[in-house]
C-alpha cells in the first residue's frame, strides 16, 4: 500500500519548486529589477511582503503537517490549503503588473495540477487506507 502522506507531501513539495522557480525566473524579464527598484511593484510595504512571506510558508508548512497530521485532520488541511493556494495563483495572474509570459503562465497550470493533485489524493484517502491512530 503506497503511503499518502508521502504523496501529498511530494506534491506541496513539488508545487513549492514551481512558486520558486517562478518568483526567480522573472528577475530575467528586462525591465523587471528596474521596477523592483523604482517601487513600482504590488508588493513592497511591510506589510504585503509578509502577507507574502505568510503566503509562500504554507506550501512547506504542509510538507510537514502532511506527514505528521493524524488522518481526519490531515485530509481537511490538504484539501483547504490546496484549494486556497488554486485560488491564489489565479488570482495573481490579474495583479499588476500582469505576467503573461509564456514561462509564467506554464508555472500557473503546473502549480494548478499539483494542487488539484493534492486535493485529489486527499479527497480519496478512505478511512480504511489511515494507519491506526
Amino acid at each position: 500500500m503506497e503511503d499518502v502522506k508521502i504523496k501529498l507531501a511530494a506534491t506541496w513539495i513539488a508545487a513549492m519548486f514551481c512558486y520558486i522557480y517562478g518568483d526567480i525566473f522573472i528577475f530575467y524579464v528586462p525591465g523587471h529589477i528596474e521596477k523592483i527598484i523604482a517601487g513600482d511593484m504590488p508588493i513592497g510595504s511591510p506589510i504585503t511582503l509578509l502577507a507574502a512571506a505568510i503566503l509562500m510558508s504554507i506550501p512547506g508548512l504542509m510538507v510537514v503537517l502532511s506527514v505528521t497530521l493524524q488522518h481526519k485532520t490531515n485530509r481537511l488541511a490538504n484539501i483547504i490549503m490546496a484549494i486556497f493556494h488554486i485560488v491564489v495563483v489565479i488570482v495573481a495572474i490579474f495583479i499588476p503588473p500582469v505576467s503573461f509570459d509564456i514561462y509564467y503562465i506554464y508555472l500557473t497550470i503546473v502549480e494548478v495540477g499539483f494542487n488539484t493533485l493534492t486535493i485529489w489524493y486527499a479527497w480519496k484517502w478512505s478511512t480504511q487506507e489511515a494507519p491506526p491512530q
